[in-house]
């Protein structure tokens, strides 16, 4: 089997941008972000702030006024095809991606849609299922897979596609702390630019190089992990105070020493 291709991750920019399902009622308010080529870049906000919505324009699935630079490629109409080449997309619920009858057909679906021969597929299948620890369950039934397991599969069918941006919807919703650890290390290993988007503060911080916090819409602070987690009179303005939980196994007499 050929190793895995390396892959390199572009640089993504937003201006600008403008979108409502409703016209009288905007969703993103003038979003601008700057994200490095290979940076792990968390989005981070309350229930409702946007962070969904605005994945969801990184390869043209939504379209707002102002501008998404992925790399050299501008998203737009005529550029669909360019830019979905470069962002790959995990959505919070994998049963949104896995929709064949095995999970070898699902990882192989997207290099196949590119071109690539079977036996190229059948390459980046292997590769990509040995990335995420799935190798053996080609000619398994997705949906009789763990929700763990399926999570893994539907990125299994991302990595397969090798693009340049990996974008996260909720990675760790739903998951047990020995899979959120998984999760991150996974993450963390990836030669691609990843973008996360996560109410799960302890482990978007923990995984991220910068976060940029969302609140109705706005972009309301962007910085490095360890100082937003020290501001606790930020977190609680904008809706993500964790420490709360602390406090409260405390008042309980649980003793937790984070030294």
């Amino acid at each position: 089997m050929s190793e895995p291709a390396k892959m390199a991750g572009a640089g993504v920019k937003v201006e600008d941008l403008v979108f409502g399902y409703e016209e009288s009622r905007p969703v993103l308010r003038g979003v601008s972000l700057d994200i490095r080529p290979g940076e792990r870049f968390g989005i981070l906000g309350p229930s409702g702030a946007g962070k969904s919505t605005l994945l969801l324009h990184l390869n043209g699935l939504l379209w707002g006024s102002g501008l998404v630079r992925v790399g050299d490629v501008v998203v737009g109409r005529e550029t669909l095809a360019a830019a979905r080449r470069k962002v790959g997309l995990v959505f919070e619920n994998p049963d949104d991606q896995l929709f064949t009858p095995t999970v070898e057909e699902d990882v192989a679906f997207g290099p196949l849609n590119l071109g690539l021969s079977r036996e190229e597929a059948r390459v980046r299948v292997a590769n990509a299922l040995a990335r995420v620890g799935l190798t053996g369950f080609e000619r398994r039934t997705p949906h009789r897979l763990s929700l763990g397991e399926r999570k893994r599969a539907a990125l299994a069918a991302v990595l397969a596609m090798e693009p340049e941006v990996v974008a996260f919807d909720e990675p760790f919703s739903n998951l047990n702390p020995a899979l959120v650890k998984s999760l991150t290390e996974l993450i963390a290993g990836l030669e691609a630019t990843v973008i996360l988007v996560s109410q799960q503060m302890l482990p978007a911080l923990a995984v991220c190089d910068r976060v940029a916090v969302l609140v109705e819409g706005r972009v309301v602070r962007t910085g490095a992990p360890a100082a937003l987690a020290a501001d606790r009179a930020f977190l609680a303005s904008a809706g993500l105070d964790f420490w709360n939980s602390l406090e409260a196994a405390r008042a309980k007499g649980i003793r937790i020493s984070l030294d």
